[in-house]
């Protein structure tokens, strides 16, 4: 499979080796340096994109131009963003996710089944942790958790708590985020209910897990007809959004 980085920092180059590893070519590493490349490069089996929303623009004209299929997973993205990516849909096969682990994938659809059992009598609370590097709060995983628990919307985000706030409302959701040191990202809900907790913890020891899990929707995407694609849906069934 020959693959275009978007993005060539420390996720973009353990996609290289990866890949690499496994008998696959680079057809191209572009990051902020050399962004104008994008214009003349040629259409890849995939382009993977783990740059900066900054980035989306030159990144959306080249998959205009060359259809080439596009797996992003940049951090941080607005609602504008996510709509230029479904847009895109038109051009080729487009697959977003904050998380590309398999693990968090099962954490979501798990929350997906739970919540609306649990939501009437259960507070729940969020807490994500990754590395002191991290630039984004709270983490892309971390929303994607939340848009699981609460596609609707129906529940209050509160991002921390500080002084005489009131009691916990009914319709909150706590979210709160740890930033220390080398951690790979680690997400924990909590359910509290009377006199029970019911807590779903996932641990990422390593940036590989995302890689390898990135490589496999890949290969699945650049075999798709065009449309935007959800990783549930590819994961476990379903197609196109």
């Amino acid at each position: 499979m020959d693959i275009l980085l978007i993005g060539h920092g420390r996720m973009g180059q353990l996609i290289e080796q990866t890949a690499l590893s496994a008998g696959d070519r680079i057809a191209g590493a572009v990051d902020i340096n050399n962004l104008c490349d994008l214009s003349t490069l040629p259409a890849a089996d995939v382009a993977m994109d783990f740059s900066s929303p900054a980035v989306l623009p030159a990144a959306a004209d080249y998959v205009r131009r060359t259809g080439t299929p596009y797996l992003s997973g940049t951090t941080g993205l607005a609602e504008a963003d996510q709509q230029i990516l479904t847009d895109l849909g038109q051009f080729a096969p487009v697959l977003y996710s904050a998380n590309y682990s398999v693990g968090i994938a099962v954490f979501a659809r798990v929350l997906r089944q739970i919540s609306d059992v649990l939501k009437p009598d259960f507070d729940i609370e969020m807490t994500e942790t990754h590395h002191n590097q991290k630039v984004d709060a709270p983490s892309g995983t971390a929303k994607l958790l939340l848009q699981a628990i609460d596609p609707a919307g129906e529940l209050t985000p509160v991002y921390g708590r500080e002084g005489l706030c009131g009691k916990r409302g009914e319709r909150e959701i706590g979210i709160h985020a740890l930033r220390g040191g080398t951690v790979a990202g680690e997400h924990t809900v909590s359910f509290f209910g009377v006199d029970e907790i019911l807590e779903i913890r996932h641990r990422a020891t390593s940036r590989q897990i995302f890689v390898n899990g990135a490589l496999h929707m890949a290969r699945k995407l650049s075999k798709m007809p065009k449309g935007r694609y959800d990783l549930q849906e590819l994961l476990f069934g379903g197609g196109v959004l």
